[in-house]
């Protein structure tokens, strides 16, 4: 790299941060910290119409709990702040009339009413060089008018005077060089009076500029909007010190045609933002993948590669491994289908990968939130009890169901287990085990198991009628983990009370 890579992630606090944005946040870390640079967050709040309370506060969240950090930023601080975009007012108005003083931009008048004429009056109109001198602007009126309407406190915006007859040229790291006719590019807005406050286009130059970001890699959605920026580099006359762009693939539904949207994961049931979500104004929740069991290291995973691959066959990465191999390179141009169920295999592999205890520091509030006292269970306890089920589950949130015998003991059982385990003579069976299983001292599955072995053995009884009725009295249905890792963490006591338990709640049938 010629330069330090500094890379930013500007997202608008206008809701919660789509799974989409999270992959272009994503992809800028992985960047940076492959080549030793800084990751910035800047927050663009521009649009002061569309802004949204606690959006800001869940985009560092969510960042945080994805681990993606942030070297520079609103809570981080820095030497090119303020990072949000409302605080650099002066900044903006600075730059603004550099540009209106060099001719590069115009002050326009023009209303809603008069722009809504014109759109009825030429069709496809467009605010540019074949349009802007039948409009109210300063190149159509005197200076004189044009002091007076601003100082009577018209509203006004300023407009980037872009000239026809132009090749301009957008160098993309991952598209190679793109050139545009600047006779496609409308006079866009850069600055409204209204709110004293500059448009995407000129404040996200400006800031670029200003923090010295090296490479803006963003979605394919702002390609539209690259040229227009080159020609603003070229304006201001910072060109030598432009970034370079990288402008991503969209990430696309599941099914049929189209980007990634909320209704998709509504549809089809899974989360597109990487938290939950409690909209301020309607009071709508979204799920989030947090909230849904997913963890943060997996999410990660499945979302680097949704257009990127390492250039192997290699899947599973953690996320030092997914930064010493990134490079743009492999990534597609095209956009990745959300294949939200591979998702769901990342997540079950990450799970078989984590501690037991973290596995339980995980599952305990889940089943607080359920009623039941998890106080009353020792870590340890915890630990092991979920650890036997850690293989069957997707999700943490799928424990809640399926470890939930080990922390409350069943007082009703499965009907249909009933019918078919609980046979005739099957109570005193049980009463028979439940003896020998309170003489043992040692009562660890090494121990216990070749006991009851042996005594359906020496008895001649039937194993598969022995042990399914003892899984139904102490688990409450026929399913579960091997059943003496079971009882070794029940422990004896609480076993041997189930055991009798069942016996006194189950009617058994008459022969």
């Amino acid at each position: 790299m010629s330069r330090p890579v500094r890379v930013r992630f500007a997202p608008s606090p206008t809701g919660p941060l789509h799974i989409g944005g999270v992959r272009t946040a994503l992809y800028n870390y992985l960047f940076a910290r492959k080549h030793g640079g800084t990751m910035i967050l800047r927050i663009e709040d521009t649009d002061s119409q569309r802004f949204v309370p606690g959006a800001e506060d869940y985009i560092n969240e969510a960042l945080a709990w994805l681990g993606i950090g942030i070297d520079e930023g609103v809570r981080e601080g820095g030497p090119f702040g303020p990072y949000k975009q409302s605080e650099r007012r002066d900044i903006y108005r600075e730059h603004v009339k550099m540009l209106l003083d060099a001719g590069r931009a115009y002050i326009a008048f023009d209303t809603p009413e008069e722009l809504e004429a014109m759109r009825a009056q030429i069709p496809n109109f467009q605010y540019d060089a074949h349009t802007r001198d039948k409009m109210r602007n300063s190149l159509t009126l005197s200076a004189e008018t044009v002091q007076k309407l601003i100082d009577d406190g018209n509203k006004y915006v300023v407009r980037f005077k872009i000239e026809p007859g132009r090749d301009v040229e957008v160098n993309d790291l991952l598209r190679g060089k793109v050139v545009i006719k600047s006779d496609i590019l409308d006079d866009k807005v850069l600055y409204k009076s209204a709110d004293d406050l500059p448009t995407y286009h000129l404040a996200n130059i400006v800031d670029d500029h200003l923090m010295e970001v090296s490479h803006v890699i963003r979605g394919e959605e702002w390609l539209p909007s690259a040229p227009l920026h080159v020609l603003l580099y070229e304006a201001f006359g910072w060109a030598d010190t432009a970034p370079e762009f990288v402008h991503l693939p969209l990430l696309l539904k599941p099914d049929g045609k189209g980007k990634l949207s909320k209704r998709d994961g509504d549809r089809l049931g899974f989360p597109v933002f990487p938290l939950e979500w409690h909209d301020p104004k309607s009071g709508d929740i979204s799920s989030g993948y947090r909230e849904s069991g997913y963890l943060p290291e997996a999410v990660v995973n499945f979302l680097a590669l949704l257009g990127w691959n390492p250039g192997d066959d290699t899947e599973v990465m953690s996320m030092d491994e997914l930064i010493s191999k990134f490079s743009f390179e492999h990534c597609s141009r095209s956009g990745a289908k959300f294949a939200f169920d591979k998702g769901k295999w990342f997540n079950h592999t990450y799970l078989q990968q984590i501690s037991d205890e973290r596995l339980a520091e995980l599952f305990t509030p889940l089943m607080a939130a359920e009623g039941v006292d998890m106080q009353a269970f020792s870590p340890e306890y915890v630990a092991k009890a979920v650890g036997t089920l850690k293989s069957r589950i997707n999700f943490v949130k799928d424990l809640v169901e399926q470890a939930r015998f080990y922390f409350v003991a069943p007082t009703e059982y499965n009907a249909k287990d009933i019918a078919k385990r609980w046979k005739p003579g099957t109570s005193q069976l049980m009463e028979r085990l439940a003896v020998i299983l309170a003489g043992l001292d040692d009562f660890s599955a090494a121990a216990a198991e070749p006991v009851v072995m042996d005594w359906i053995k020496s008895n001649d009884l039937h194993m598969g009628n022995v042990m399914n009725a003892f899984r139904l009295a102490v688990v409450g249905e026929c399913k579960g983990p091997h059943m003496f890792e079971i009882t070794e963490i029940l422990g004896k006591d609480e076993t041997v009370r189930r055991l009798r338990d069942a016996i006194s709640r189950i009617n058994e049938p008459s022969v």
